[in-house]
């Protein structure tokens, strides 16, 4: 099994997950999460993508699928915030300890909170990263919110 933090603190909570890595070629752009999900051989609508924003200046974590976009102003009205806007990528990885492209929504360097967009809620199983590019972990929507403390709310676009 791969080991990143990511799967070492899904290990260590004891819930049910599982490892899927996958192999994609070429530079697929605004399209990528889609390929990741056809490389998985699922449908995208089940593929989220954890992204590092801030709202006012303080860092959060958004998980959204891979199909869609943040709506960065439903994520401010979330989080009680006048303003959010993506975190610079050199942030985001010193922030989670992950590359860009890989952030896992697991095990990251700081504490940070977490909104997940409430279509999460609409799968029985999910699939984020597992902390590296080519790597994805599925779990339930219910262990991903407990583990990583979301809340969820409308915040796709």
């Amino acid at each position: 099994m791969a080991r990143t933090r990511a799967v070492d603190a899904l290990e260590r909570s004891g819930v049910e997950f599982a490892v899927h890595t996958y192999e994609i070629s070429g530079d697929h752009g605004e399209t990528f999460g889609e390929a990741v999900a056809e490389a998985l051989g699922v449908g995208p609508e089940r593929v989220f993508k954890t992204l590092v924003a801030e709202a006012d200046g303080e860092p959060l974590v958004a998980i959204v699928p891979v199909t869609g976009t943040l709506s960065l102003k439903a994520l401010a009205r979330t989080v009680g915030a006048k303003r959010a806007v993506m975190a610079d990528p050199a942030v985001a990885e010193r922030l989670t300890g992950y590359v860009v492209g890989g952030i896992s929504p697991f095990a990251h360097r700081r504490r940070l909170p977490v909104v997940a967009d409430e279509s999460v809620r609409g799968h029985d199983r999910v699939f984020v990263s597992g902390g590296r590019r080519g790597l994805q972990v599925e779990v339930s929507p219910d262990d991903l919110l407990t583990l990583t403390g979301a809340v969820t709310a409308p915040v796709a676009g």
